[in-house]
Formats: C-alpha cells, structure tokens, sequence
C-alpha cells in the first residue's frame, strides 16, 4: 500500500500515544488521526461484545475522517475485536501483539512474566501465541495489572505508586529473565519496570507493530505531518486537553 497519507490510531484511552510516539519517528511526514476512547477507558474490564462495540465506533469515526490506514494500539481492542474490524471495514488495520514471541526466543527455558488487562489475559488470543511460543518447557507467567491503567491515565506514574500496587499482584522475588508488557498502557512505566526487575529484558509489542505499519505503507514518511486527536469521536480542540496528550508524547521522549 503505497503512499498512505492519514492514518488513524486508538486505544481505550492514552496507551496508544505509546505506539503513536515510536510510529513519529519513522513517519513524521504522515497526517496522523488518534482516537482516545475517553467515555469508556478502561476496556480491559469490559465484555468482549463491548469492546467491539466500541471499536467499531472507532475506527467508523476514523474512516470518516479519512483514515486510509488504522493503528489499533490496545492490546484488548486487539484481541477482543480485530478479526470482526477486519471484516468490516475495507481498509488495512493493523492490530498489538504482546512481545511473548520475542521474549520466549531470547529466554528459553528461563521464567517469562506477561502483563496485561484481565481481558487479554483471559482471551483465547493470548493463549494460542503463548501454544505457538512455548511449545516446550516453562510456560510464562500471566499477571492482570488494571490498576495501571488508572495509574497511566491520571499521570501517576512516579516509582513508589507503581511499586506498591505491583506488590498486591506479583511476587517480585521470582527471577524472571523477561517482562512482557503486554498493555500500551504499562509502557509508559518502562522505567519503574527496569528498577523493580533489574535483571529482567523489558519488552513490549509496540516496534514490531510500527515495523508492520511502516511495511505497509511503502517505507518511512518524511516531512511534517499533522496530528488530529480526537475524544471518543469529538474533535479535541481545548487547551488543556491538548496539553495532556502532550505531556504524554514527551513522557515517551524520555524513557
């Protein structure tokens, strides 16, 4: 697909500016549409059949505004809705896979932690790329973190937060070899990952996704593209607002 101009992003809320960040770098000349699902963050609590709901109101919402190409970077809007958007809208979407593939070829045999949302945790997705990545030996270990989400969206994101709540769900004194993050969400505490498990390889989904939407799109975009974010449909056009999805692009500039 050569020359895809506007392409469109969305996540249940901020987590997918994490994707967004790393796709800037390679395609700063694309016009770029993101569509933050704020009247129904978090999804990872919710039934699958409103999830895709939700997602096809989504990526309808971005069609209509020219979207040629849809980023859905939700890990859970992934799993729970993707083959039902691919058969439905006409234009190429491309969907999260956790970094479970990678982390089980560079560790094998050693213990592998995956994050991710409740959803994703118990959906049938997951557990077939952990049959495809493990076909022998030790079987990751699957931890469901929702209160990162709220951490994630209320800005929280200092060290002393993230590792009180991950000692109520995960027992830091296991020697893991990887961390999987598995939520666009969580990789906005890559930091706080890197202190709390120092020996562990931290990994998420989000470059092998940006490589398979730079693949399709015929190569890196130069120039200066333009960005459009939008709330659940409604166009952002407050200050304040636009400040907050700032704030969150420059939180990834540094980790």
């Amino acid at each position: 697909m050569e020359h895809t101009k506007t392409i469109g992003f969305f996540d249940s809320g901020i987590g997918g500016l994490t994707v967004l960040s790393e796709a800037l770098c390679r395609i700063p000349g694309a016009d770029i549409l993101f569509y933050a699902d704020t009247d129904h963050v978090p999804y990872g609590t919710k039934t699958r059949e409103q999830i895709v709901r939700y997602a096809e109101d989504a990526v309808s919402s971005l069609c209509e505004r020219g979207a040629e190409a849809v980023v859905v970077a939700c890990n859970t809007a992934t799993s729970m809705a993707i083959s039902t958007l691919r058969e439905r809208f006409p234009i190429p979407i491309i969907g999260m896979e956790p970094a479970v593939k990678p982390a089980a070829a560079i560790h094998p045999d050693e213990k592998i932690l995956v994050c991710a949302t409740p959803v994703t945790i118990r959906g049938e997705k997951l557990h077939m790329l952990i049959d495809r990545s493990f076909h022998e030996g030790i079987r990751p270990t699957l931890a469901a973190l929702p209160g990162l989400v709220e951490l994630a969206e209320t800005e929280r994101f200092d060290l002393p937060s993230v590792r009180e709540y991950l000692d109520t769900v995960i027992d830091r004194r296991v020697p893991y070899a990887a961390v999987v993050l598995g939520c666009t969400h969580f990789t906005y505490f890559r930091d706080s990952f890197r202190v709390l498990f120092p020996e562990a390889d931290i990994l998420d989904g989000n470059t092998g996704t940006v490589n398979r939407l730079v693949d399709l799109i015929g190569g890196e975009i130069p120039g200066d593209g333009r960005i459009t974010f939008l709330e659940s449909g409604r166009l952002v056009t407050e200050p304040d607002k636009l400040a907050r999805f700032g704030r969150y692009l420059d939180r990834m500039r540094t980790l």
